[in-house]
């Protein structure tokens, strides 16, 4: 426990000083992050004989998030198309027949996983409210972990989902989503300047997708037989055990502080 304390408050610092100093370093930052994140899983579905082409993987994954910083949303749709194309010819000229399908897939769900739906912090931070808007996106979550895991601890008696993850409950997502919505509206009123609502439906909206998140990749691991992603991180697991929820949170809060401020 206290390794994964020190590593959060460690990572929490880096976040805080990229905000503070240059929003350019934290998109630097989240381009670093998710490569590491894509090399990671690449090799966690060699467990299933799958081979990932890393290369266009990588070139793709920044094209993405560059295109997002410079030109948005359209552009981020156009570099996603072209990674799904440039992984499937190269894994098909590196070799056919149904592996290079089932591989170039994969890769294609890697890359929407992964760089696509992190570019969508790259969309946030490009904002006018840019540093302020990627704090409350984090805050929403780490607000969520925290009270589900309090709400969890203390009152969880109803599993969500016992054969994906026997220790979410019930409980500790209505603790998710109470602290989550506090700090939404809290962000919207003072950091923001956007209607308390707003705030309240960032929060809610966010632990749903947060939830999907965290299932989904409790889904991926046990397909794979693992119980953690990795260990680069003390305490935490793997890049992607911190990455789950946070990627699918992201764009909900993208679309509406884009559609409601």
């Amino acid at each position: 426990m206290t390794q994964a304390i020190g590593v959060g408050v460690g990572l929490i610092v880096v976040l805080l000083a990229s905000l503070y100093f240059d929003i350019r370093i934290f998109v630097a930052l989240v381009a670093i992050v998710i490569g590491a994140g894509m090399w990671e899983l690449a090799r966690a579905v060699t467990l299933r004989g799958i081979r990932i082409p890393l290369i266009p993987l990588w070139v793709g994954g920044a094209g993405m998030m560059v295109s997002a910083w410079v030109a948005g949303p359209s552009a981020l749709l156009m570099a996603f198309a072209l990674t799904c194309g440039a992984v499937l010819v190269w894994r098909v000229v590196d070799g056919g027949g149904l592996e290079a399908v089932r591989d170039a897939s994969t890769t294609m769900f890697v890359a929407a996983y992964l760089p696509f739906l992190a570019s969508f912090a790259v969309l946030i931070a490009r904002r006018d409210d840019g540093p302020w808007a990627v704090l409350a996106f984090v805050a929403i979550v780490v607000a969520s972990d925290t009270g589900g895991y309090i709400a969890g601890v203390l009152f969880g008696k109803h599993p969500m989902s016992p054969s994906i993850s026997p220790k979410k409950s019930w409980e500790g997502f209505a603790g998710s989503q109470t602290l989550a919505i506090i700090v939404g509206i809290a962000f919207a009123l003072f950091a923001l300047d956007l209607p308390f609502w707003v705030g309240a439906l960032m929060g809610l909206c966010g632990v749903l997708a947060g939830t999907i998140g965290d299932l989904g990749e409790s889904l991926i691991k046990r397909d794979l037989g693992l119980k953690d992603m990795g260990t680069v991180l003390p305490g935490h697991g793997g890049i992607m055990d911190r990455l789950d929820s946070l990627l699918a949170t992201v764009p909900v809060v993208y679309l509406v502080l884009e559609l409601l401020s």
